[in-house]
This record gives C-alpha cells, structure tokens and sequence, in this order.
C-alpha cells in the first residue's frame, strides 16, 4: 500500500463524519505517513465556509509523525478555468484539487466538460483533478490526458468511485489510466474517505493500474517525497516541517 492519500473529508463538509484526530489516529494504523485533508469547497451547498479555509494556518504540520496537507477539493465553476478557490484561500492551500460536482456545474455535454476540465488545469491552480472517470461527466479521454501531461496536473484515480459513488466509472478510469500512461502524465490515488476507516484504501485503483502497466515512477503516492517534490516544482513553497518525511 502506498503512504500518501490525497483526497479525504471530515466533518466541515456535512455530509462526511470523521475529524482531523480521528484521520492521523487511522492513518498510524494503516501505513499512511501523509495525508491531504481536501473538504469541498464554499460553492457547495454543505461546504465549510471560507474562512475555513483561509485558518488552515492553525493546523499543525506533523501530529504525532503524521503530515497534514491543508487542501480543497475545489468545484470546476464554468468552460473558464474558473474555481471557487481564490485570493487568500489559494494563498493557505498546499494541494489543490479541483473536480466536477453537480450542484455547481450540472452536467452537459461531452465537449463543454472537456472544455471546462482542460481550462481549469490550464488554470495553474490546480494540482490534481478529482474523479475524471465520472460518467455523468463525459469527456474526451485523450485530449484531457494530453492537457493533464503538458500542464503537469495529475489525474485522480478514485476509489470510492469503484464503491460507493459514481457507478459506472470503472471503464473510463481503465482508458483515462490507459491515456494518462501514454500521454507521459501523472496519476494521484484518492480513497475520497467520508470516514477515517477507509483512509488508505486504494484496493481498486491498484487493479486498474495494473491492468493497464501504469508506470510507478508516476504514481505521486509512492512516498511523501515524490508528491511533495511535485507541489514544489508546482507551486515553488517548501514546507521545511516535511523535510524527514
């Protein structure tokens, strides 16, 4: 299992049920050394509310030898590149991952999707695209793959998607998996835990990387270091608290 888990909620989005303590207690059971803490962001009916997000300051780095990300999972707001992170909320984010969710951006249609996706990573605000394999969302697997590649933004891999939501992605994680491997880009694990107890798990993610020979040398949960590597190459901030991680 890989250390690293880069998509999780706790309470401060409504319709989750664990807390910051209870995520870095499960992860000192389940091998997980750093973890991004991405609550949806304030365009959401049940997000928390901005300053949420600006305070993210008060969180420890390290608790107990566990690394915290403060992160969002931001909404893709329009064909723009626009999200509902900006300004001071940008400025306190670590890792920002961005992805479609309906009460913001209903679905439409297969090009107006792609359109939107590609904008947002073209952005340079965001590191990471949540749930591409949505099939509510369709898009054009390879055009996003190539744009995922040329911006370096990575896309997720996510396994509650294979579980408890968005039934029906599997086959387009296969080809987005497939895409992302040859268009040279990355790809970022997500567990999307509502509760602590499934931190870590990537059992699915795992299979379709390996149905399709995804290279590991560009999978950003193989250690701390590589993903950290990857925020500061994108972002030029160095948290000097990780550095032992």
């Amino acid at each position: 299992m890989y250390p690293v888990d880069l998509h999780m909620h706790t309470v401060a989005s409504t319709h989750a049920y664990s807390t910051l303590r209870d995520y870095v207690l499960q992860a000192q059971t389940c091998g997980i050394k750093l973890l991004a803490i991405t609550d949806h962001g304030p365009d959401m009916a049940d997000a928390p509310h901005y300053w949420h997000f600006v305070n993210m300051r008060v969180w420890p780095r390290l608790v107990d030898g566990i690394g915290i990300l403060r992160g969002i999972e931001a909404n893709i707001k329009n064909i723009d590149g626009d999200i509902d992170c900006t300004g001071p909320m940008m400025d306190a984010m670590d890792i920002v991952v961005a992805g479609f969710h309906e009460p913001v951006f209903p679905p439409q249609d297969e090009a107006t999707h792609t359109r939107a996706m590609i904008a947002a990573m073209a952005s340079g605000n965001v590191h990471i695209i949540s749930h591409p394999g949505n099939p509510r969302y369709p898009v054009d697997i390879p055009a996003i793959a190539e744009a995922a590649a040329k911006y370096d933004v990575a896309l997720e891999l996510n396994n509650s998607s294979f579980e408890h939501s968005r039934k029906g992605s599997e086959p387009n994680c296969r080809k987005i998996a497939a895409a992302v491997r040859d268009a040279g880009g990355r790809v970022a694990l997500g567990s999307d835990s509502h509760t602590a107890f499934t931190l870590g798990n990537f059992e699915h993610c795992l299979r379709i990387m390996q149905e399709v020979d995804f290279p590991q040398d560009r999978v950003l949960n193989v250690t701390p270091r590589r993903l950290l590597d990857f925020l500061e190459q994108r972002t030029g901030k160095k948290i000097d608290e990780f550095a032992g991680l």
